[in-house]
């Protein structure tokens, strides 16, 4: 059997350029001459499609894609993913053949964790569904299904099914694609059955689709796995038939099975598609899994580079503060658009040192890109004055560093609204976690790109761009210089933060682990920094609900994934 996987970048609602993609995809393997070829989760409407699910009009034209889709197919027999409505709306996989629709799976279990709301929108499937395509017995399930370590797909596979296939939309977060292909692998090996993992790539809003399909054989191991971050239509042949030989000589799950009985499956019987002698066999491609911090890189550009395409903006703005988050976003953004579509704007205060305006021009110039300067000073100046009958008998304090950082804000989204560029917020994870940013300032903008990244990964992942360009495109001294806001003589981070390593530890464990502060401290953080960082994170939730969205890279990204109220009188 030859067997496509099409790991491509959909569009949520963009039913017909959805549809032309899927039809691209099975126009090419079928020049490939291909058997079966998958697609992703709801491939017709994009993933996650959330409350346009409750639209009827959006449900007609979906259903009306998929059976466009189905009268052009003519080669290979295609797994589509699509709603359909059907008495209930189920999450579905249609077989289609001949030119029609053979069949339906219903999706049997919804996802209702972190990102995932499913059972907001679907009903659960029950029935099992087995594709019997040449003479082998495929089984059909979709995402959560093979999360389960049961049923559906050991039923499949005591079925009879020699290949189970998942088509999938999984999101990422560091380190999700190895645990979820080991899972994947246990399974195979369980089952003693071929499995193929078909799954979808490109960013959506704050989520990113890894992609890294996969093909595993009964016993576990990869024949072939696609890029992670691209689209690809992976093509692979295989023999799935091999695993009957080891089914027969495994006694404990031939006894399961007769103990158990056979599960009751809906059968699709469909001759294998009709080919004039393959020329050569499909290669078998195993894409190596890069290291944490390219993972990170890779999606944090696939992530920017589709929210700007799919929202229909051209170029992005980048307040440059010679600071390492903006030479950071700054760098992010030009590999994932061009440094022609990337404005730097640096916008100096009498608190801005020479070093830190040398090195915001010196970022813009290292990468190419656009870069203007904006005095702010006599602006602030005349806040100031028109304040000051209204702060008489107050000292100065937080208020008027906030006010400096709302003029900025002010200014960049002045440049978004002239020339319609997207304002790229340039703040980090551990930033947002305790507050230590201004809201209407440097919180301002459409889109953040460092939202999940700790401020030490934000250290991290500097030097790796430049360890990778070979060259400085972000300056040493823009790395080595200790952080600061420059909004009041002499101040660094840390006067009103602890030290970055050791505040990243506790964020990690709060916000990434749900540790509570009796467990932080019997665990040996820092009392001081225990205590003073959870008291910030609590007070600075009002915050995080007005940041704009951002690149998801861990399990607890705020917003989709952490959901804490706003009024809030636990503490621990």
């Amino acid at each position: 059997m030859r067997i496509a996987l099409a790991q491509i970048d959909t569009v949520v609602g963009d039913i017909g350029g959805n549809e032309k993609k899927i039809r691209a995809a099975l126009a090419d393997a079928g020049s490939q001459k291909a058997d079966l070829i998958l697609f992703p989760e709801l491939a017709v409407t994009g993933y996650p499609p959330e409350d346009l699910l409750l639209r009827p009009g959006f449900l007609e034209a979906a259903r009306g894609s998929l059976e466009r889709i189905a009268r052009r197919v003519r080669g290979p027999v295609a797994l589509i993913g699509a709603p359909y409505f059907d008495g209930d709306l189920y999450n579905a996989c249609a077989v289609c053949a001949g030119r029609e629709i053979k069949g339906l799976y219903r999706k049997r279990f919804l996802p209702n964790y972190g990102v995932f709301d499913e059972e907001r929108y679907f009903a659960s499937g029950k029935d099992l569904l087995m594709l019997e395509l040449g003479g082998v017995k495929v089984g059909v399930t979709v995402c959560e299904d093979m999360w389960q370590p049961g049923p559906p797909a050991t039923d499949l596979a005591l079925a009879g099914a020699e290949l189970i296939v998942n088509i999938s939309a999984s999101p990422f977060h560091v380190g999700r694609e190895r645990m979820r292909e080991e899972m994947f692998r246990t399974r195979a090996r369980d089952m003693v059955s071929f499995v193929a993992f078909c799954n979808l790539v490109g960013g959506q809003d704050e989520l990113v689709f890894d992609g890294h399909s996969v093909l595993i054989d009964d016993e576990g191991e990869v024949i072939a796995r696609a890029a992670g971050f691209e689209q690809e239509l992976l093509v692979v042949d295989i023999d799935p038939t091999t695993a009957v030989a080891r089914r027969l000589s495994d006694v404990r799950k031939r006894a399961i099975a007769r103990e158990q009985g056979s599960p009751k499956v809906s059968s699709i019987v469909l001759p294998a598609p009709k080919h004039r002698a393959r020329k050569r066999p499909a290669t078998a491609r195993v894409v190596p899994f890069a290291d944490d911090l390219e993972q990170m890189r890779r999606a944090l550009t696939l992530g920017l580079d589709d929210y700007v395409r799919k929202n229909g903006f051209s170029d992005v703005v980048i307040g440059v503060s010679g600071g390492i988050d903006s030479a950071l976003t700054a760098t992010l953004a030009v590999e994932a658009l061009g440094a022609d579509r990337v404005h730097c704007v640096s916008m100096p205060s009498r608190f801005s040192s020479a070093a830190t305006r040398s090195d915001a021009a010196l970022v813009a110039k290292s990468l190419g890109t656009d870069f203007r300067e904006i005095e702010i000073e006599p602006m602030v100046t005349e806040f100031e004055r028109s304040l000051a009958p209204v702060f008489a008998g107050s000292e100065p304090d937080l208020t008027e560093e906030n006010v400096q950082a709302r003029v900025r804000g002010v200014l960049l989204m002045a440049l978004s609204n002239k020339f319609g560029w997207l304002l790229v917020a340039t703040g980090n994870k551990s930033e947002l976690s305790v507050g230590y940013a201004t809201l209407y300032g440097d919180m301002a903008g459409g889109f953040a790109l460092l939202k999940d990244v700790f401020k030490t990964d934000v250290f991290r992942l500097a030097r790796h761009l430049n360890t990778s360009a070979r060259r400085e495109l972000i300056p040493a001294t823009t790395i080595e210089r200790a952080p600061s806001a420059e909004l009041r003589a002499d101040q660094r981070d840390e006067d009103s933060l602890p030290p970055y390593a050791e505040l990243d530890r506790v964020l990690e464990a709060y916000i990434e682990e749900d540790r509570s502060r009796s467990e932080l401290l019997e665990d040996g953080y820092p009392p001081d920094v225990v205590e003073r960082a959870l008291a910030m994170i609590d007070r600075a939730e009002y915050k995080r609900r007005q940041a704009p969205p951002g690149v998801k890279l861990r399990p607890k990204a705020f917003g989709r994934d952490r959901r804490t109220p706003v009024t809030n009188g636990w503490r621990d």
